[in-house]
């Protein structure tokens, strides 16, 4: 069951990822068709040995990748696709409720932690080309970002406070982990660098003004918007909905408005689809 699920999440993945990269957008279809099919295979398991934690094992896996998509997804880490996806290989790959330290059962939790990671680097490497691609504008912000009071600030208290730990390790601290103390100050200090650079890339190369008739649902709006003093959408909403979209295009229609600023987040499936190929290697090698 384990193999059939590999195979299914895998040919989703792959078309997922290339319907991402086209279009920022995943098909329901492909989501909603993966719980199905997920469920349907565990059911029929189910019933075929007349025994019911194949289909428990994938209603705990569909359980799992909605808290983690939920939290991400009001995080404003994923779109709605991403969230929907992830409930569907939770659901094909399943939990193992029973035999909790047998092999098979750490399939989806090191799924999970090779999206965070393998997500991580794609999101850095995928922010790194914005920058080249958009190295003019993304300099200037960059400058405007450091000059910014708040930012001179944080600089400032975040030195102090690395300061303060280093002369803790070297007083306090037993010899033989003074390096690793300072390794863990040093990676706190970029974190801040790296934030910082992130947030300029978000706030710069990813925000653009499109025509409201090329909105679709889940768009992130960066800036509210109103008519008059008629609140219709804005960040908070976590995505655009259809309804809001309707109502946007009867004031495009009075010519009250023309377009919305929108975020565009990065086509994450592939990350997915990178971090699966990972969990499929580390498995067969016998990593786990």
């Amino acid at each position: 069951m384990l193999l059939i699920g590999i195979i299914i999440a895998f040919v989703i993945l792959v078309i997922a990822s290339i319907t991402d990269l086209k279009s920022r957008e995943v098909p329901d279809y492909l989501s909603y068709g993966l719980i199905f099919i997920a469920f349907a295979i565990a059911l029929a398991y189910t019933i075929i040995y007349k025994e019911y934690y194949y289909l428990l094992n994938s209603i705990m896996g569909f359980v799992i990748g909605l808290i983690i998509a939920y939290i991400m997804f009001y995080l404003g880490q994923w779109g709605g696709g991403d969230s929907k996806l992830i409930m569907g290989l939770g659901a094909i790959i399943g939990f193992n409720t029973f035999s909790v330290f047998g092999k098979n059962n750490f399939w989806l939790l090191i799924l999970m932690l090779n999206i965070v990671f393998v997500g991580a680097l794609y999101g850095l490497i995928w922010s790194i080309v914005l920058a080249i691609r958009k190295r003019k504008i993304f300099v200037k912000n960059l400058k405007i970002w450091f000059d910014r009071r708040d930012i001179i600030i944080t600089k400032r208290i975040l030195l102090a406070i690395i300061v303060i730990l280093t002369a803790l390790i070297f007083t306090i601290v037993p010899k033989k982990y003074v390096y690793i103390m300072l390794l863990f100050v040093v990676i706190l200090y970029l974190l801040f660098y790296l934030w910082l650079f992130v947030k300029v890339i978000e706030e710069t190369c990813m925000v653009k003004d499109i025509p409201i008739n090329k909105l679709t649902e889940g768009d992130w709006i960066y800036k509210d918007v109103y008519v008059g003093k008629k609140f219709i959408t804005g960040p908070k909403d976590l995505g655009v909905s259809r309804e809001q979209i309707a109502l946007l295009k009867k004031y495009v229609s009075s010519k009250k408005l023309k377009t919305v600023t929108i975020k565009e987040g990065i086509p994450f499936i592939p990350a997915f689809l990178f971090a699966f190929i990972v969990t499929i290697i580390m498995y067969y090698i016998g990593i786990f």
